[in-house]
């Protein structure tokens, strides 16, 4: 089977018309604030548009015909191209002269990882903030498509499960299935972000900075305008509850956020996914608020606010960090891997959670986490009576055997491309806590680590090939490990 690699190019030259669009809008933001980058941001924009006008002219005439193999060319060189093409303007506006730590920032951001280089954030230009906070919120779009289109196409993961929940015309129809439910779920994401916006303005927050940190929240990105992050407005905790709702509600399977709007409550209430993660989250939570109100360090500055014997702070900030964190966000209210010992093992682990499948967040998702539990209870009766056949159930339905297998599977992979990453980073000379801390925050697509990447510091000190393996993790599990991998399988460009 021949690739049609037309459609390919085609599809990479689309991309590449969006991506510079949104520059444009970067570049008119910088003209209104006239913060000296308007010239590199748009010159990044025509670049990028003229190439993709190009690809698109070049491959006119193409089959429009996508098949298994085209599929997942098309999504990981997808985010690579917009990755190679969204730190243009970051390179021609000089504000990140190096290419490395360029790619890095925009890989990221497209990935809704949150992890950054920069040591002084608030020395960039706003057009460059803005542009910076747009390739999280274009990544989470994307991520929305991914999900409920082309991963339960290609049966990657056991997402076959969420495209049964998807709303939509008839499931026989696939195309007008997915541009409209594509189109319905974009406009809840477009809804939160402006409502968000909105409410962080309310609060306090400029509206520059209202609307950056929407686009960072919706995505569960994590880059904020600030050094400090959230952080910053530690001593106005409305702007902080408004991003912790809002991380939750983006954390959540956008298709409920659907049902909520037509009014079927009734699907939502029954939805176990949800009932999982919030409890997950209000347990997470309670243990937390007690070790920090009793146990955290009494040390108070801008990254260590007053938890030990606050009740309200205590909760507030443990609270924030545990959604920011399963959620794989990633913004920050304080260090809390210097709260105590255990809490920062807690925090470790909740990295390896996730949000839910069908939302923007990354991580292994509930939802497996969920049925690999049920399977793994369900052992104990099929070894009590052999012949006898127990499925799991989700929601009501049977899964089927393949599904299970495919998602215990996703998640094998999963952790053993987390060995490999942290001893990818131990060959470089990192030590062991920041290896393990930026393998997990890399594949989990959380953003702050442990150890030197811990939430206080960043990614700059790692040597160039550490960002580029970190930049590969954030990939991999942003694109749910399968979708990449299997480009390295030589199988996989075998002619059949």
């Amino acid at each position: 089977m021949r690739l049609n690699t037309k459609i390919i190019f085609h599809i990479m030259g689309l991309l590449l018309l969006c991506n510079g669009a949104f520059m444009l809008l970067a570049a008119l933001l910088s003209g209104i604030y006239k913060d000296g980058a308007t010239l590199g941001i748009g010159l990044a924009a025509i670049t990028t548009m003229f190439v993709g006008t190009f690809a698109m002219f070049y491959t006119r005439g193409h089959k429009k015909e996508v098949k298994k193999k085209e599929g997942y060319i098309i999504v990981t060189f997808g985010w690579i191209v917009m990755s190679a093409s969204g730190m243009l303007p970051y390179l021609f506006s000089d504000a990140i002269p190096s290419v490395t730590n360029a790619f890095f920032e925009t890989i990221s951001g497209y990935t809704t990882t949150g992890a950054s280089i920069l040591d002084d954030i608030e020395a960039l230009p706003e057009g460059l903030l803005f542009w910076r906070s747009l390739t999280h919120w274009i990544g989470g779009m994307g991520i929305i498509v991914l999900a409920i289109a082309i991963l339960p196409l290609l049966g990657i993961g056991g997402m076959q499960l969420f495209a049964a929940e998807a709303p939509g015309p008839s499931a026989d129809k696939l195309h007008p299935r997915i541009t409209d439910t594509a189109k319905r779920l974009w406009l809840i994401y477009v809804g939160y972000t402006i409502a968000e916006t909105i409410l962080l303005r309310l609060a306090g927050m400029s509206f520059f900075d209202a609307i950056n940190h929407s686009l960072a929240t919706l995505s569960t990105g994590g880059f904020s305008t600030k050094n400090l992050s959230l952080a910053y407005w530690n001593d106005q905790p409305l702007i902080q509850y408004i991003v912790i709702l809002f991380m939750f509600l983006a954390g959540t399977n956008f298709v409920l956020s659907y049902f909520a709007f037509k009014g079927k409550v009734q699907r939502i209430i029954k939805d176990e996914e949800l009932k999982f993660y919030t409890g997950f989250i209000l347990f997470f939570t309670i243990v937390a608020a007690l070790v920090v109100y009793f146990k955290a360090s009494p040390v108070v500055n801008d990254y260590h606010p007053m938890v030990l014997g606050n009740a309200e702070s205590a909760f507030r900030h443990t609270l924030f960090q545990v959604i920011a964190v399963v959620t794989t966000t990633g913004f920050v209210t304080a260090d809390f891997t210097s709260w105590t010992p255990f809490l920062t093992v807690f925090f470790f682990g909740l990295m390896f959670l996730g949000g839910s499948a069908g939302s923007t967040a990354g991580g292994i998702k509930v939802m497996r986490h969920l049925l690999i539990i049920k399977n793994g209870l369900l052992e104990f009766k099929r070894s009590l009576h052999t012949s006898a056949v127990i499925p799991v159930r989700y929601n009501g339905r049977t899964v089927k055997e393949h599904i299970v297998y495919n998602i215990i599977g996703f998640f094998v992979l999963y952790m053993l491309l987390f060995i490999i990453g942290a001893l990818g980073l131990g060959a470089m000379g990192i030590d062991f806590v920041t290896a393990i801390g930026g393998a997990a925050s890399s594949l989990g697509n959380v953003g702050p680590a442990f150890g030197t990447l811990n939430p206080v510091s960043n990614f700059n000190g790692l040597p160039d090939i550490g960002k580029w393996w970190c930049g590969f993790l954030m990939l991999a599990g942003r694109l749910e490990l399968f979708t990449v991998l299997i480009l390295l399988s030589p199988y996989f460009w075998k002619k059949t």
